[in-house]
């Protein structure tokens, strides 16, 4: 190769690796099964959690949201309960090289600090941020580079309460000689138990450690502790990101109002908040071939969140294998990290 030829192919060499981010997208979020997830939406009146964060601008909404409300981003204490947490996961892994798995990964800044513990500890550190969006999983990306280099970083996009596969997606792409940490940061509200604790534990080996929060109700009250939180939800900006849902629709403000309220699910013992839309007029909307029809007086429930008690935490864990080693609570009552394991008697069977 000529030097004017080797230069010009290390330039394009070094444009590629500044330039390009490989991404890895698993089948739960090609194209055809959202579609079919968004008219199971619609058709049931009850929305995925993960159409709030199929857009970019979605995923900006939330990212400002959860700068307003985070208790990370506002409560010292509870910075404080995550940076314990941290210490307790990297003294207890001992391997040279973590990688740790952020399941459901948001902006990425609790993982980062996370990494950066292990890196202080001269551990080789790994990154695989985990979302259901492709913009979701770039940000964290990206706020991880202060802490990993970028070859050391592999995003991946899917729904993880859908991908059954996931045990083998990582085993066959990632280094397994590494230790793993999987980060599973505000995402249990979200999911019925017995869709994700399942998929929580088919992933957590016994060699792996599990890093779990939860919100939780505070308080002796259980069901005044939900009542105390329910104005972090009914609020402007939260309104704001979930309706966005509905206005890429084509559904308009005016169309019905969005409200939230307490719901109990019997089958678990736990009380959610619920967000629902609820239309004053009757609207249609149009999703290629197919047209669903809202009736005035109908809704559609867009949102949830189950509240816990660290008691129901540790039940609900322990009924899937998984045992909870320490845990940490915020001095409000309203959040609490997990540090987890397979159980022993969960490993031997």
């Amino acid at each position: 190769m000529r030097r004017d030829e080797a230069h010009l192919a290390a330039s394009l060499t070094a444009h590629q690796v500044t330039s390009l981010v490989h991404v890895a997208i698993h089948a739960t979020q090609f194209p055809d099964r959202v579609r079919a997830d968004l008219r199971d939406s619609l058709r049931s009146r009850q929305v995925n959690h993960k159409f709030h964060y199929d857009s970019v601008k979605q995923t900006q909404k939330w990212l400002a949201l959860h700068q307003i409300y985070s208790p990370t981003r506002n409560d010292a204490d509870c910075l404080a309960v995550y940076e314990r947490s941290f210490v307790a996961a990297t003294t207890q892994v001992t391997a040279p090289a973590v990688t740790v798995i952020g399941l459901g990964c948001g902006g990425g800044q609790k993982d980062t600090r996370l990494l950066a513990q292990l890196a202080a500890r001269g551990r080789t550190v790994a990154y695989a941020p985990c979302d259901v969006a492709s913009a979701m999983v770039l940000v964290a990306r990206q706020a991880a580079l202060a802490v990993v280099p970028p070859a050391y970083c592999h995003p991946f996009v899917f729904d993880l309460a859908a991908a059954e596969d996931l045990p083998e997606v990582f085993a066959a792409s990632l280094n397994p000689a590494s230790a793993r940490i999987y980060t599973f940061f505000g995402m249990i509200p979200n999911f019925p138990p017995e869709i994700i604790l399942p998929r929580l534990a088919a992933l957590v080996r016994p060699e792996d450690y599990l890093l779990f929060s939860a919100n939780l109700a505070p308080g002796p009250d259980y069901a005044a502790g939900v009542r105390q939180i329910l104005p972090q939800y009914d609020n402007t900006s939260t309104h704001e990101w979930l309706i966005t849902f509905l206005l890429d629709l084509g559904v308009e403000r005016g169309d019905g109002e969005l409200r939230f309220a307490i719901a109990t699910d019997p089958a678990h013992g736990l009380q959610r908040v619920e967000a629902r839309f609820h239309f004053t007029r009757t609207v249609r909307v149009a999703l290629e071939e197919d047209h669903f029809e809202f009736p005035a007086g109908s809704d559609i429930r867009l949102f949830f969140s189950y509240r816990y008690t660290p008691d129901r935490v540790r039940a609900a864990l322990a009924a899937h294998g998984l045992q909870v080693r320490e845990q940490w609570l915020t001095q409000s009552g309203e959040e609490g990290v997990f540090l987890c394991r397979r159980a022993a008697s969960s490993v031997s069977a």
